[in-house]
């Protein structure tokens, strides 16, 4: 399937179903002879089509619907200096993305734009009041090559997933503009992983092949294997997620027989690097001794044939070179999340090996810096949806005295502290649930809230949209039974099975306390004994009403236990609660101040 810019490329198969600042992570960079010359093409003396041609791989990942520059935290990346000190940058925005992309692609004939999952899903209300259209068009614009799906992919399901790829009005919303008909996404979404239970096929196309000039790059698509564990299971009904190094290896030597020897990796699952600036060294002391996580022992195992691993989920920013099975290094690259940064990878093609030459491989993290012009027709894009859903999104729902942040490395959030409170009283009267105590996942938590106006509204209003913003999943509520040992065990696993590696910490509410001793390890972590509710002990074989979403009542996130519950009770949204709390605990004259944190006693 080759790349030409103005024909629209589709999956083929969907099954009917439900230039800023640069850290570099190199490999040892030694051309081969003759390899020197200009960009492009090299024959050693500038000219023609040369023996090696430098392709150019632009690649970003979780932008989840960030169409504008997102706020406060969310919108910034931590640069080391030289002497050891920070300093934090404002980074993202499409208008800016698109510019430093369309920058760096000046004068490179061989430029591919590809992404790693999560362009869409979990997004703020400009892009996701509208089914996320406004964001998959924008990526036409900025002419996205391919992309793996992610797990946000499927928030809407499977069926929503084909509209999103194929086009067309929603089913029951209709078309959001007067006259026009959602046209879909002009790349290829690659679900290489994701398959039909009954006949084994790939739901969307698994690979895709860009061409130029006799010069053919295979690209392999696949989200993270554990998908079905992290999304709503009405939704993906009769899918299969499978095995990522397995699928990867599988669709290589596919590749392989079609003639195509240079991959890339698109996949929907990374690594938690040792530091959270964008430019830490991840290869220091070695190849990826910096980084941790599941995309170690994925890119140890993937084939060695596949040249580069971009990848994505984890929302961190690095560019490592982690052997490949056997001993290799090889290079896998993450660009955090939101837009705020993007890769720019070199991959010297072989034309005689059709091959990429590994040893010439180099990869660098740009962040995408507010100080270039913005992209107008980016603009363009962003305030028309804005003006349809101004009436919507500008309506105060609440005040605060200060940002109430949500920073994504601490175990407790003043924001998840102030979510889990909303739930908590939504949900306690007896008629709504009678709950005791509230439990909210992590990742439900999307960006914080910020004190200063960001359109006008006034220094500390909070408006629907950006509550919204805040909690974009629309998740119901609802209260169940638990008894205390199933409790203790819920936050058990919040560090133990799937959750040990990347550590899942459920933010809860006022009155729920506990001591999480992080120098052990696993179920360990919690201190049984410190697990109380209002300054009482938990007690294993009593029953606690407790208030969750259904995504967690289901047993997402890797959370089994909470699907063991008993007589459910199904409330209101969560934002609906968000905001309805918002609006009962502050007013303009008295706005509603950050919560204390306090809750959960880390031990390091």
């Amino acid at each position: 399937m080759a790349a030409t810019p103005k024909k629209k490329r589709t999956a083929g198969r969907i099954l009917a179903v439900g230039a800023g600042l640069a850290t570099v992570g190199a490999l040892v960079v030694a051309l081969p002879a003759g390899a020197s010359g200009t960009k492009g093409d090299r024959d050693g003396q500038g000219h023609g089509y040369g023996r090696y041609a430098d392709v150019q791989l632009l690649s970003f990942n979780d932008l989840h619907g960030n169409l504008e520059p997102p706020t406060g935290s969310a919108g910034r990346v931590t640069h080391t200096n030289e002497d050891g000190t920070t300093k934090t940058i404002d980074a993202g925005g499409v208008e800016y993305l698109a510019t430093h992309l369309r920058q760096a692609r000046q004068d490179n004939p061989y430029s591919v734009t590809a992404a790693a999952g999560d362009m869409i899903g979990a997004s703020p209300l400009v892009s996701g009041l509208f089914q996320d259209e406004p964001t998959v068009e924008a990526m036409n614009r900025l002419k996205l090559d391919v992309s793996s799906v992610g797990n946000h992919e499927f928030d809407e399901g499977a069926r929503e997933l084909a509209r999103m790829q194929n086009g067309g009005c929603h089913p029951t919303a209709g078309c959001f503009e007067e006259g026009k008909r959602f046209k879909g996404a002009n790349f290829p979404y690659l679900a290489a992983n994701v398959t039909d239970e009954k006949s084994g096929r790939p739901m969307l196309d698994p690979y895709f092949i860009w061409e130029r000039n006799g010069v053919k790059v295979g690209f392999i698509g696949v989200t993270l294997e554990g998908t079905g564990g992290v999304v709503s299971a009405e939704g993906i009904k009769g899918l299969k997620f499978g095995d990522e190094i397995e699928t990867i290896n599988k669709y290589t030597k596919v590749l392989e027989r079609k003639g195509v020897k240079s991959i890339v990796a698109l996949l929907h699952e990374g690594g938690m690097p040792a530091s959270g600036s964008y430019n830490y060294n991840c290869d220091s002391p070695g190849p990826g001794d910096g980084i941790s996580g599941p995309i170690v022992d994925i890119a140890k195992k993937v084939s060695p044939q596949v040249d580069a691993l971009v990848t994505g989920h984890t929302h961190q920013a690095y560019a490592c070179t982690i052997p490949d099975p056997s001993g290799k290094p090889r290079t896998v690259t993450s660009a955090a999340s939101f837009g705020k940064l993007y890769t720019d990878t070199t991959l010297t093609y072989d034309r005689r090996s059709k091959d990429i030459v590994r040893t010439a491989v180099s990869s660098a993290n740009h962040v995408v810096t507010r100080d270039v012009p913005k992209a107008q027709d980016m603009t363009r894009l962003i305030d028309r949806w804005k003006t349809l859903a101004a009436p919507i999104a500008s309506r105060p729902v609440g005040y605060i005295s200060g940002d109430v942040d949500n920073p994504i490395d601490a175990p407790e959030r003043p924001l998840g502290n102030l979510i889990a409170d909303a739930q908590l009283e939504g949900m306690a009267p007896a008629d709504k649930g009678g709950a005791q105590l509230a439990l909210m996942n992590p990742g439900g938590v999307r960006a914080p809230l910020v004190h200063k106006a960001s359109a006008g509204e006034g220094d500390g209003v909070v408006t629907y949209g950006e509550a919204y913003t805040v909690q974009p999943f629309t998740n119901m509520m609802t209260a169940v039974d638990l008894t205390g040992a199933q409790l203790i065990t819920a936050l058990q696993q919040q560090v133990s099975g799937p959750n040990q590696a990347a550590p899942k910490i459920l933010q809860v509410s006022k009155g729920f306390t506990y001591t999480l001793d992080m120098t052990k390890t696993g179920a360990d972590r919690i201190v049984t004994s410190s697990v109380k509710l209002n300054g009482d002990a938990i007690d294993p074989a009593k029953t606690y009403r407790v208030a969750m979403n259904e995504f967690l009542a289901g047993g997402g996130d890797g959370f089994p236990v909470l699907k063991e519950h008993k007589n459910k009770l199904v409330g209101a949204s969560d934002l609906d609660l968000f905001t309805g709390y918002l609006g009962a605990h502050s007013s303009a004259s008295a706005p509603l101040a950050p919560p204390a944190t306090g809750r959960i006693t880390v031990v390091k």
